[in-house]
């Protein structure tokens, strides 16, 4: 068994990708935990989706695709607000909308690019965790840094504005930087994750592992902490799995997630399918109403 865990660390590349996937696993629990608060997954995948043209655009200028697609994050939450305070259109239409024109504009430019260029571009959709550099894992580091300190720092804020954001506007908080500044932990997350998962799966890693620590346990920081234990074994385990069994790491790893959930989900104490005392869960409606439609006939 010790051989098993140790054999993959005697390799540089391994060792590389199990820092960025335990980082990766870490922040983008923390994060998660107030998307899953507000209910706001749809601005996750909006912003992890609408990173690509601004990857793309760093590429063709040489410059920093870190950079550039966090500037497309934020450009892509800057118009979805736009678009929703000058126009009757609803926030989650307008996520649709920007995530969907963001994504295809993305794709429109790294299928140019490699046209013209015998280089392969789609390891940002899906993920190459393996082949990650010594500069990325800085960089990666580095991000996971900013986030993890502003997180600790707006911590009261932050989870004021969550639960109750009318109150927290009563009570003198600069809620619209607050939205701006959770935004802009949601697009530094995605940045740090393309290479663990891609852009397509980051959104699983921001809320299963958190969905998963919300069976669980009650409170916000106490999500944060199981999300981020799930999170960083997840990531942990899809790596060996990618190791040992030759699958691609980021689909190994948001399968790992979701294995989790999906025994919070069976087993939980207090929400559990098979723990929790049926006569205290609701029926699932479709089946009641078929029950009765059949009893009517």
């Amino acid at each position: 068994m010790l051989e098993i865990l140790l054999e993959p660390l005697q390799y540089s590349f391994m060792q590389r990708s199990l820092t960025i996937a335990i980082l990766v696993g870490l922040i983008c629990a923390v994060v998660g935990s107030y998307l899953m608060v507000q209910r706001l997954a749809l601005l996750g995948d909006a912003i992890s989706h609408s990173v690509l043209p601004g990857l793309a655009i760093a590429f063709l200028l040489d410059a920093n695709i870190f950079l550039g697609a966090f500037l497309a994050g934020i450009l892509s939450t800057v118009i979805i607000a736009w678009i929703q305070t000058r126009s009757p259109i609803k926030e989650d239409a307008a996520m649709g909308i920007v995530l969907s024109a963001f994504f295809a504009l993305g794709i429109t430019l790294i299928t140019v690019i490699q046209k013209n260029n015998k280089i392969d571009l789609n390891h940002f959709l899906f993920g190459n965790i393996l082949g990650v550099t010594a500069i990325e894992v800085r960089d990666t580091a580095i991000i996971a840094t900013v986030v993890l300190a502003i997180v600790i720092l707006l911590y009261k804020e932050l989870l004021f504005y969550a639960f109750d954001s009318l109150g927290s506007e009563a009570a003198g908080l600069p809620v619209n930087l607050l939205k701006f500044g959770l935004m802009v932990l949601i697009a530094l997350t995605v940045v740090a994750s393309m290479k663990a998962v891609g852009v397509v799966l980051v959104l699983s890693l921001l809320i299963t592992p958190t969905a998963t620590a919300y069976l669980l346990v009650p409170r916000l920081h106490q999500v944060m902490i199981v999300g981020a234990i799930v999170g960083i074994l997840s990531s942990i385990a899809g790596m060996y799995l990618s190791y040992y069994q030759n699958f691609p790491s980021g689909p190994a790893i948001v399968l790992v997630a979701s294995g989790f959930f999906a025994l919070a989900f069976f087993f939980s104490p207090s929400h559990g399918i098979f723990t929790h005392p049926r006569s205290n869960s609701p029926q699932f409606p479709i089946w009641r109403e078929l029950k009765g439609l059949f009893r009517r006939v």
